[in-house]
């Protein structure tokens, strides 16, 4: 590898920020492209390899998020150890080869192993690009980066689904592995060309269980650390019930399972406008004023759609606004949220982000997974995910906070 340039100070990034931010989106959409892209195709590989579409296909992306969930407590330590650019570049590798294998799987059991070691390699991603963005920023400068990363990053949600079906009008699901590897191998040249190594060698941590050990209980003695990673866990949960759920909903409830890509993008749409209107207001109004005004308004969105799907046929317009709503204060809260997760986190960004992300994304994984098994035929146990997760979004803010919310910090 070439030898990387002079580290940068801190609030300032490596690369010009016009580059910098479609990177780090890139980097961390390739998890999103590995799950979006399926959710199109699982009725046919369900179809193709004899398992039920509705009990064992949404396996497909759940042993996938499981493994992206547990791969950043082994990436942590060894981006704090290493740096950087080996452990993602090393993660890019062998998501690459895990994807080409997933195309050449001939049973559903098989598929499913190499799902799950696909999202142990591209966890590096995860942990490697908030790691990155730590290594540069801090405080609100922070929150402004995640959010125009995010933002960037939230176009291929919106277009991921139509990619898959698009794959599937000339080709079998098969294609959509080889295409999510083509784009990991674009994005692992532009990575290696182009970013330095932000790690400074001071900050290396020694690998060893001790020093492991002891960024782990710092970063799960910290205050702001487990309280918001647990609020984004449960907000994260309920996206992913979203994910095992627009399927079937779209199918049974609406009866358009054609329009997935349409609506799914009109849901999503959200999430990147509110993360560039955070990006825009959150140096003035701070974090948690955003935030936990977000979770109050995803409370009233989410509380509504129970209600209208409870007592009655609920449109599928109104079903659409009411999640494009949830879906813009997930992004606003999650983003400011992650970012003071890691307020205190600077000297172990690579373990605390690893830490964080493993509970926030397997436990997501998890309560997304009883979300998505809680489908009746309606949309009320979507919106109930939705309603609990505000709820207890803005509870923990409160114990957080000490019962100071709504602060201009």
């Amino acid at each position: 590898m070439s030898a990387s340039p002079q580290r940068p100070m801190m609030d300032s990034p490596p690369l010009r920020l016009v580059e910098f931010v479609p990177l780090i989106a890139s980097l961390i959409a390739l998890a999103s492209l590995g799950i979006d892209t399926m959710l199109p195709a699982q009725p046919d590989i369900a179809r193709r390899l004899r398992v039920d579409a509705i009990v064992d296909a949404p396996l497909i992306i759940t042993v996938f998020v499981i493994g992206l969930g547990i791969g950043q407590l082994i990436h942590g330590p060894l981006t704090d150890r290493y740096g950087r650019r080996p452990v993602l570049i090393v993660g890019l590798v062998l998501f690459i080869i895990g994807n080409l294998c997933a195309g050449l799987a001939n049973s559903f059991t098989l598929l499913l192993t190499v799902r799950f070691l696909s999202g142990l390699a591209i966890a590096a991603s995860r942990v490697v690009t908030i790691a990155l963005i730590r290594d540069c920023f801090s405080g609100r400068a922070m929150a402004q980066v995640t959010s125009l990363a995010f933002m960037v990053f939230m176009a291929v949600p919106i277009v991921a689904p139509s990619i898959g079906q698009a794959i599937l009008l000339i080709g079998s699901w098969r294609l959509i592995f080889e295409v999510i590897a083509g784009g990991a191998l674009l994005c692992l040249i532009w990575f290696v060309l182009r970013m330095p190594e932000t790690l400074r060698p001071e900050n290396k941590s020694p690998l060893s269980i001790k020093t492991t050990l002891a960024g782990w209980r710092q970063t799960l003695s910290d205050r702001y650390s487990v309280g918001y990673t647990i609020a984004a866990l449960i907000a994260q949960g309920a996206i992913f019930g979203y994910l095992g759920s627009i399927q079937p909903i779209m199918e049974r409830v609406f009866h358009r399972p054609e329009w997935l890509g349409a609506v799914f993008a009109a849901s999503a749409g959200t999430m990147a406008v509110a993360n560039l209107l955070n990006s825009r207001i959150v140096m003035t109004l701070g974090m948690r004023r955003i935030s936990q005004t977000a979770l109050v308004v995803m409370i009233l969105s989410s509380g509504t759609g129970v209600a209208v799907g409870w007592f009655g046929d609920e449109p599928l317009l109104v079903f659409v606004v009411l999640q494009a709503i949830t879906m813009a204060c997930f992004g606003l809260a999650t983003s400011n949220m992650s970012a003071m997760a890691m307020e205190n986190m600077g000297s172990i960004a690579g373990v605390a982000s690893s830490v964080q992300g493993f509970f926030g994304i397997t436990m997501g994984a998890i309560v997304g997974w009883a979300i998505g098994r809680s489908f009746d035929g309606t949309t009320v146990p979507l919106h109930l995910g939705f309603l609990v997760a505000g709820i207890s979004g803005i509870v923990i803010a409160a114990i957080v906070e000490r019962g100071r919310l709504f602060r201009p910090s």
